[in-house]
């Protein structure tokens, strides 16, 4: 990954940032169930998203690898009025 998408990166999923897994890659041996959604705490120089899932894991996304997409707080809100 080159240091201009790492700079993206980091601009679009700043710490706190809800995001929501669609798809883990497959190489992954104990993958997170797609739908998960998770905050981010960081993004690293090499350009992989640190989250921590909201059951209770945490992991890194790569983005290479992983689907993954930002939650709106409309959307955040939505979820919740339907849980109810």
């Amino acid at each position: 990954m080159n240091d201009a998408k790492i700079k993206w990166l980091k601009e679009q999923y700043p710490p706190g940032t809800r995001v929501q897994l669609d798809r883990m890659g497959s190489d992954d041996p104990r993958p997170i169930e797609s739908g998960t959604k998770a905050t981010v705490v960081a993004v690293d120089d090499m350009g992989t998203v640190h989250c921590n899932f909201d059951n209770g894991r945490r992991l890194g996304i790569c983005p290479e690898a992983d689907i993954f997409h930002k939650i709106t707080e409309q959307e955040e809100n939505q979820a919740f009025e339907m849980s109810m």
